[in-house]
């Protein structure tokens, strides 16, 4: 399978990225100055769930404000805390409605500097990591708890591979695919924070970027075992309002097929850029 080569013109795409941002009405405005700077750095802004402080309508509409008609496209996974009052469809309805992208096992493709940037997104879910991992056996409740890491997994994986023609590609989730940004927290509470299973859907399907949030006592900076970068871009783990990465937009293959992975090999990394 011929790998995609770096652009001669050394394009890149530039990514500002943020979760757990838990806004409500009491701190309206506090992101807004900041996300306006956004069009002099960024080409979009991610944000990796935990948007809200318990899931309630008003508290997404907040969170609308601070980014409505930003001049960047935005797009946004929901977290945990997003789903807490059951009202998660009103917050994703409040957040289209100004102008996010809100993706769940699907995904969306923004021009960039002359090429194209696929962004795949999910939730995810908790349940560990290779070796102390929650199986999918014994009662109902354990295989449900399983099958939902592994639907969330399988949608980000079909997602992905869906964008294999695009010049860039990002995962973006809300739970973490590998063990390395949640270096910090406690090990305890390490299967509640992310599963692997999320990092084999990055790795089979191929992306250049994999962005997550939910630890807030974690690292910023991990790799999956394909070689895919991760980033915890929580906010107290950043302690600014985003993060800026850049990643240099790769020329593929002519005839490379839909939901073929173009793999890793002879991809520029990502860089961290400084704000």
């Amino acid at each position: 399978m011929t790998a995609p080569e770096r652009r001669e013109d050394g394009a890149v795409v530039r990514v500002a990225a943020v979760g757990d941002i838990h806004l409500s009405p009491d701190c309206r405005g506090l992101l807004r100055p900041s996300f306006e700077t956004l069009p002099l750095c960024a080409d979009v802004l991610l944000l990796a769930g935990d948007l809200t402080r318990h899931g309630t309508v008003p508290e997404a509409e907040v969170v609308a404000d601070e980014v409505r008609d930003l001049g960047v496209p935005v797009v946004a996974v929901l977290g945990n805390h997003d789903y807490h009052s059951d009202r998660e469809a009103d917050i994703a309805r409040v957040l289209t409605d100004a102008g996010v992208s809100v993706l769940e096992g699907d995904r969306t493709v923004l021009p960039v500097d002359g090429g194209r940037l696929g962004i795949a997104g999910t939730k995810g879910f908790c349940g560990g990591f290779a070796g102390r991992s929650a199986g999918e056996f014994g009662e109902r409740e354990m295989k449900d708890f399983v099958r939902t890491t592994r639907r969330a997994a399988e949608g980000l994986h079909e997602a992905l591979s869906e964008l294999a023609d695009c010049e860039a590609r990002i995962a973006l989730t809300h739970f973490s695919p590998v063990p390395d940004t949640l270096a910090g927290e406690p090990v305890e509470i390490y299967p509640f924070l992310g599963s692997y299973l999320l990092a084999e859907a990055i790795d089979g399907a191929g992306a250049d970027l994999a962005v997550h949030g939910h630890a807030h006592l974690g690292t910023e900076h991990g790799m999956t075992a394909g070689g895919v970068r991760v980033r915890n871009v929580a906010q107290p783990v950043i302690g600014k309002a985003f993060a800026l990465y850049h990643l240099p937009l790769t020329r593929t293959p002519e005839h490379s097929g839909a939901g073929e992975a173009p793999g890793r090999a002879g991809r520029p990394p990502a860089a961290d850029a400084p704000m």
